[in-house]
């Protein structure tokens, strides 16, 4: 090659040396920063996308924001260098940050957890949904709100929600009301067991009450039967009492608190600490906690339903300014274990006691019947669970199996007669403890469509010895308890649910269907023999059917949707409704085998005036309720509104009736209680009750038309108005007159609250809670001490000649109480006769209350919240002092009165 070829091709050689150089500082040049691609999802706890959540991507002082897709995809480009933090947000959930996120597609979903105050486990199970988005209608009731409602017991925060009410019998127990049904027709779960059992007394749950808030992170109700999905005795609705999950598993270390709290009105007191140790994989949560209430104060200092007023016609305040025999001491405590078992789930062990002492039937005492004697002794409950819980295990999503044990435990201790020191006095002890095994499987079959079933099995038993000691011989007999000793119940189920969404999730369907069945039984040979015959004899009954629901709920807009429901709830006859003979809220009770043998026949109504209907005693059969309801809802992030009514059609319903028996009863036995009056129309009385013998048997039909109303507005950042409303209205299908409904209809009821809140943490509320006057008693209510405080010529002289006495109200020339016409009333001067003309005008039987006034409640409640850990709450409660009192309250309302109370966590 020439000279000059060889300097051309080094030449050439050189320019794309150069340009290759130059062409890769371009490219680097361009290439830096560049574009990177950060992708992923964002998900909810239930694995379900979350639509339209904000991803702001960070690094220094610059961002990028763009939202997730309708499947819960987000796409961002950015120009740095990593390590970048990506923080995502999305309406009705709880924001998450991710720090040092490296460049590329995230692999694992982006998991938000819905924001706790505004989610329900109960409504759907197996999964948490947004309330918003529930098909049943679900009021929930926060950790927090739990004890600003109420420092005593937890039947009392149910007041101030709409749809529901409050049911108070005692300083003790009570319930919440949920559409006007309590008692048997409201079915109680405890984390998804069941808590409820077939010995539960029809008009309370004797129970509910040992379940004290503190071991609580929620309330939750269902308004309305989901029988479908929690059994039997979900005629009105479920309860469902959401324990604490522990806050430290997942984090090493341990964390807890210390509360205390002081209550004017009943002088009461409560401390409680709780300590919560965690490991990655492992939690521990323990909660001990005290309480107790001294004498009640009540509106004004007066006892509107005293034994003085019904009998005597004395104002209370004559004799006592606080309520005597309505102190207590409630104290106990609950122990929580989570474990991640990782391939095979999770593991959750409960266990829970609770204690009540010292605690009486003031509604059978002073303030009500008179008597000398109505305890109940050493109220305890024992309740625990063994939970598995996993997912995507084999061909299911998720699923649970668990086991549980529930023993609840009481002794009541009765003498009647209105004040009669002679009077037999009745001991009836019960255990009642069920053995439960339950589990559900979860799969989705797609997109839209998610199929979950399961069962439960159940069997209790009753432990129930009784005993009665008669005064006047200083002896012991063996009496037949309320139910038979030994009695036993098996029940099950087996149950289907499905859920289905469609149009991008903005109609949602939900049904479920369930088949349950029970069987009771109780042996003459567990039956001690007593003046050679046994107490009871043998009975046995074995029943089931099917139960469901189905509703829909569709987004119109994204600020408005509709929500139908129908649904069937199922109640099988109970252990107590088979075999209760003896004394009960409403009065005495006796079982339809006993009834059958004396020839009874069942009254036209629960009180005395009571027409024989010609229908004879039967055992009962399961009842049922239908119900529809249709709600609608707005909510534009400020202005929240709901509005729904519901009709509820109760069927072959179990209620309460007057037992009519043959002439000539008096005398003859029911169980230890000797019949001693009989009316003409076959109505008859024993010593221990002021109400006419009553009997349960299917023997109505009842209607409940409904409307709950419930609203909220933020004025303003700080600012804040909230508001309910609640009417019911509840009819004999057949007479159109008040059903004998165990509990009555609350009135027409509802609540105002103006709220502020800045972010120093201190907030206050004003709140305002009303209810109109109840007039539509049933007969039941017009029977009942609790409601309308009946009384007669011969009560009146009953208490006169023996409560009266045996207190030192009437000077006894005899020295004996129960004898003698001449006895004068010392405070007033007046004879028997005298007495008995001005409380009853002549006549020879009245009511005490016709019906329940109307009342208004002005209440304020507040606190600061210093740190996260540590905080103070205030409340000047009833501040007008106004009386109150619902259907079969055997108390009233307390009066004014201030609480208070601290919370320090470490």
């Amino acid at each position: 090659m020439s000279k000059t070829n060889r300097l051309s091709a080094v030449s050439v050689s050189r320019f794309f040396k150069v340009f290759g150089l130059i062409a890769a500082l371009s490219v680097s040049a361009f290439a830096q920063p560049g574009y990177e691609v950060i992708s992923g999802s964002v998900v909810d706890q239930n694995g379900d996308a979350i639509a339209g959540a904000l991803v702001l991507i960070t690094r220094a002082d610059e961002s990028v924001r763009v939202t997730s897709d309708k499947d819960g995809a987000f796409r961002a480009e950015v120009e740095w260098m990593p390590p970048y933090t990506i923080t995502v947000s999305a309406t009705d959930f709880e924001s998450k940050v991710l720090e040092n996120v490296a460049l590329g597609k995230l692999e694992q979903p982006i998991v938000l957890r819905i924001d706790p105050r505004l989610v329900t486990v109960t409504a759907d199970l197996g999964k948490t949904t947004l309330i918003r988005d529930s098909v049943v209608p679900v009021s929930k009731i926060e950790s927090e709100e739990l004890s600003q409602r109420t420092s005593g017991v937890l039947s009392g925060v149910g007041a101030t929600e709409t749809g529901l009410n409050v049911q108070s019998t005692s300083p003790t127990i009570g319930a919440i009301v949920v559409r006007g049904l309590t008692g048997k027709n409201v079915v109680n779960y405890i984390d998804g067991v069941r808590y409820t059992n077939t010995a539960q007394r029809g008009g309370i749950n004797t129970f509910f009450n040992l379940n004290d808030f503190s071991n609580l992170n929620a309330v939750e109700v269902l308004r309305g039967p989901d029988s479908a999905q929690y059994g039997s005795d979900s005629l009105g609705g479920t309860v469902n009492l959401v324990s604490k999950a522990n806050p430290r598993l997942g984090s090493k270390g341990f964390s807890g608190e210390v509360n205390s709290a002081y209550s004017s009105a009943n002088r009461g007191f409560r401390g409680g600490a709780m300590l919560a140790l965690g490991t990655a994989d492992t939690g521990f949560l323990f909660n001990g906690f005290g309480y107790r209430s001294n004498t009640l104060r009540t509106a004004d200092g007066m006892d509107s339903h005293s034994a003085y007023t019904r009998y005597l016609g004395l104002p209370s305040d004559l004799f006592y300014r606080r309520n005597p025999d309505t102190e207590f001491t409630q104290y106990g405590g609950s122990l929580r274990v989570d474990q991640n078992l990782h391939g095979l789930g999770q593991f959750v062990g409960y266990y829970q006691r609770s204690q009540q002492d010292g605690g009486k039937r003031f509604d059978q005492l002073i303030g009500g019947d008179g008597n000398l004697i109505a305890d109940l002794r050493n109220l305890m409950g024992d309740f625990g669970y063994a939970r598995l819980a996993f997912g995507n295990t084999g061909f299911f999503d998720n699923g649970s199996i668990t086991v549980s044990y529930n023993s609840q435990r009481e002794e009541r201790v009765n003498q009647g007669g209105r004040g009669n020191p002679l009077a037999s006095v009745t001991h009836q002890y019960e255990r009642t403890t069920a053995i439960g095994i339950s589990g559900f499987a979860g799969k989705s079959l797609s997109e839209r469509f998610s199929l979950l079933a399961g069962g439960e099995l159940y069997n209790e038993g009753i432990n129930s010895p009784a005993f009665t000691f008669r005064p006047t011989d200083g002896t012991f007999v063996v009496s037949r308890p309320r139910v038979p000793d030994e009695a036993s119940y098996l029940y099950g189920a087996v149950f289907l649910k499905q859920d289905a969404r469609f149009f991008d999730s903005k109609l949602r369907v939900s049904g479920a269907i369930r088949y349950s069945a029970g069987s009771y039984r109780a042996r003459a040979a567990d039956s001690p023999i007593v003046n050679g015959s046994r107490l009871w004899e043998d009975d046995s009954l074995g029943t089931g059917d099917f139960s469901g629901r189905i509703g829909f709920l569709a987004d119109l807009t994204k600020k408005f949707s509709v929500g139908v429901n129908y649904s069937r709830g199922f109640r099988f006859p109970s252990m107590t409704d088979l075999g209760t003979l003896g004394l009960t809220g409403d009065g005495f009770e006796v079982d339809a085998a006993s009834a059958v043998t004396l020839g009874g026949t069942i009254g036209s109504t629960a009180d005395s005036s009571a027409v024989d209907t010609g229908i004879a005693v039967s055992k009962q059969t399961p009842e049922y309720s239908d119900n529809f309801d249709i709600r609608g809802r707005f909510d534009d992030g400020r202005l929240r509104v709901s509005l729904g009514y519901f009709r509820l059609f109760l069927s072959d319903t179990i209620v309460k009736q007057a037992l009519i028996l043959p002439s000539g009863a008096v005398g003859q036995q029911l169980a230890d209680q000797i019949i001693t009056d009989q009316l003409p129309n076959g109505v008859v009385f024993v010593p221990l009750s002021s109400a006419p013998v009553l009997v349960r048997a299917n023997y109505t039909s009842a209607v409940l038309n409904g409307i709950e109303f419930d609203a909220g507005y933020k004025i303003s950042e700080r600012l804040r108005i909230d508001g309910g409303y609640t009417y019911i209205h509840a009819a004999d299908d057949e007479t159109g007159e008040p059903p004998n409904i165990e509990g009555g209809t609350p009135p027409p009821n509802g609540f105002v609250k103006l709220g502020y809140a800045n972010q120093k943490g201190f907030w206050i509320e004003g709140i305002v809670s009303f209810a109109d006057r109840q007039t539509r008693l049933s007969s039941l209510d017009l029977g009942d001490r609790r409601t309308a405080a009946p009384r007669s010529l011969s009560q009146v002289a009953d208490f006169f000649r023996r409560g009266a006495c045996a207190r030192g109200l009437t000077n006894n020339p005899d020295g004996v109480c129960g004898t003698g016409d001449e006895t004068i009333l010392l405070a007033t001067g007046e004879t028997l006769p005298e007495v008995q003309q001005r409380v009853l005008g002549g006549a020879s039987s009245g009511v005490l209350f016709p019906y329940l006034p109307g009342y208004g409640l002005v209440s304020i409640r507040g606190g600061y919240r210093f740190t996260r850990k540590a905080s103070v709450f205030w409340a000047a409660e009833n501040i007008l002092d106004q009386f109150h009192r619902n259907p079969s309250w055997g108390i009233d309302g307390a009066g004014r009165g201030f609480r208070g109370g601290v919370r320090v966590g470490f």
